[in-house]
């Protein structure tokens, strides 16, 4: 439950989703010269005539260019292994070369996927799999209970030594068991309703048993595309998987485009120039190198892009926050006090953050769990009562602040400009907030430790259910060993949070226990949340059936393109 998650996904955080830092002018062309060298040179004209062959020669036939689809990654994709799927280009790649026996919706629903149903027992220990008949690998080998068995233990192998074997935290040892060619078993320690949402994960992907190869370099899945060629530093081209098993409502074979080409290009101004110039068809993420030209003040694509992009968002789970060592010898006594902490939050003008640093590409927030993980369609309205908070500090006995010693907020140079925002905000009720800005090395080793008594941090979702993000509140995942970083401790959460995961009903029938969770949370106030975030994508204008997913994950099944001309 949440030991190693976080770190997962602060590798995912950086480059994928809402924007960092100061934004900045975009860089001319002709200063751009790792791009300059990379599509000029020599080796940039070797790629090109590489994968316009693996494009159609690998296959006897030349594709339509509206049927190739392109994008980069900034960093380079080092392992095709699912188990190994730790970043998201990494989850990116293996969504289109595998399946998982489910998959999330972009409603977050769980759906079939190789599995075809399943079924849980009353107590709510038992899932039980049936499996899609005639689904092969690449391989040409047939999917079978024996793959899922195999695929699933093998994450527990100190051997594969994946990331990813906290997905099976909650499965007794040997609890993955094939019944027969076409039934697998799960039997969990104890009720655990997430479980579902775990297998949705690239962690989750069926492989190829009887494949004797490195899946490093040679994958065995079932899914849409099949690997044509790769080369870690520079990208790789995937080809569709003719003997894919899935149809779209009209009965047609997904999917249908017929090849996927990545570049790997760690320049983000060279990314987006790609996409300006239409060498590739989507780019994700708010960077500093572009966000200035391609957003006005309110967040909106500029008018001049409108021709050739449009902005595609959907709110992502993750929550940017303040945490406050309520345990910690360095933590102020102030600080301690609930109202102390509940007027500083008061007192931050989270609407001006948004727009004025943010572009209004984050949702402001005083709630941790994003409202789509409890069943809202909209953010929890947000106030401002700097009344109030001069109030609540007078309750406490600091009026106008007088008395509390100086604070000290941890954090990394990403944030410069919030905490300062903050502290200007704070200086309003006389508080004095120090801002120490540390390598994000040092950051997270003084969170994790409790050596911060106030830090600047955010939590990504790796499932879409909000035990991730309730989790990090539950006594037994104090950190250094788990989460949990503000040593909270409250019996009322206890207790709400055991019986939200001995509940046997679907998500819906935990919302309302998780509403109450995060309800507490906000009340007791161990960190102040200030905004959620969104998943921003730039695609060409010629891309249709494109999916903005919550957890940012790619799914190209049913992307089509139009015949825009190079």
């Amino acid at each position: 439950m949440g030991k190693s998650r976080g770190g997962l996904w602060t590798c995912v955080h950086g480059g994928k989703s809402g924007g960092k830092g100061t934004p900045r002018t975009l860089p001319s062309v002709t200063k751009n010269s790792n791009f300059q060298a990379f599509v000029h040179g020599p080796f940039g004209a070797c790629w090109a005539l590489l994968v316009a062959c693996l494009g159609g020669c690998a296959t006897g036939e030349s594709y339509d260019k509206s049927k190739v689809f392109r994008y980069n990654e900034s960093a380079a994709i080092t392992s095709l292994d699912p188990a190994a799927a730790r970043s998201l280009e990494h989850m990116w790649v293996v969504d289109q070369l595998y399946d998982g026996l489910v998959e999330l919706d972009g409603a977050l629903n769980i759906q079939p996927c190789l599995a075809e149903s399943w079924a849980v027992d009353e107590a709510g220990l038992t899932y039980t799999f049936r499996l899609r008949e005639g689904v092969r690998f690449s391989t040409g080998n047939p999917v079978t209970a024996a793959d899922v068995v195999h695929s699933l233990e093998r994450l527990r192998s100190g051997e594969v030594a994946s990331s990813g074997g906290w997905i099976l935290e909650q499965v007794v040892p040997g609890g993955v068991v094939a019944l027969n060619d076409h039934e697998v078993q799960i039997t969990l320690k104890r009720p655990y309703p997430p479980f579902l949402g775990l297998l949705t994960t690239a962690y989750g992907s069926i492989i190829d048993a009887e494949y004797q190869r490195s899946l490093r370099d040679t994958p065995a899945g079932s899914g849409p595309f099949v690997l044509a060629w790769w080369l870690p530093d520079a990208g790789l081209v995937l080809h569709k998987n003719q003997g894919h098993w899935e149809r779209d409502k009209e009965g047609h074979p997904l999917p249908y485009l017929e090849a996927v080409h990545v570049d790997v290009v760690t320049d983000m101004g060279a990314e987006y120039l790609g996409l300006a110039q239409g060498r590739y068809d989507f780019m994700s993420g708010l960077h500093p190198a572009y966000m200035e030209t391609l957003l006005d003040q309110d967040g909106e694509l500029r008018e001049a892009h409108h021709s050739l992009l449009r902005l595609a968002r959907t709110p992502f789970l993750k929550t940017d926050y303040l945490g406050v060592v309520l345990d910690g010898e360095e933590t102020p006594d102030a600080l301690k006090d609930v109202r102390v902490r509940r007027a500083m939050s008061m007192a931050i003008d989270r609407r001006g953050l948004v727009k004025h640093l943010r572009r209004n590409v984050v949702f402001p927030t005083d709630h941790f769990v994003p409202p789509s993980m409890l069943g809202l369609a909209e953010p929890l309205a947000v106030s401002q009562p700097v009344d109030s908070a001069l109030s609540l500090l007078e309750a406490a006995g600091y009026p106008e602040g007088h008395g509390v010693e100086t604070i000290m907020l941890s954090t990394t140079s990403d944030y410069v400009d919030l905490c300062a925002a903050l502290q200007h905000d704070w200086q309003r009720i006389g508080l004095d907030v120090k801002v120490d800005v540390v390598p994000a090395s040092v950051h997270r080793e003084r969170v994790a430790m409790g050596e911060a008594a106030m830090f600047y941090k955010s939590w990504l979702a790796d499932h879409a259910d909000a035990e991730n993000f309730l989790a990090l509140f539950v006594q037994s995942n104090f950190a250094p060993n788990g989460p949990n970083y503000t040593h909270y401790v409250s019996e009322a959460f206890e207790q709400g949070f055991a019986e939200a995961m001995a509940s046997t009903g679907g998500p819906s029938a935990r919302w309302e226990q998780y509403r109450r969770l995060d309800d507490l949370l906000h009340q007791d106030m161990p960190v102040i949340p200030l905004f959620h975030d969104q998943v921003s994508h730039f695609v060409s204008v010629d891309v249709e059936g494109w999916q903005v997913h919550p957890v940012n994950r790619l799914d190209l099944r049913r992307v089509r393109k139009g015949n825009r001309s190079d």
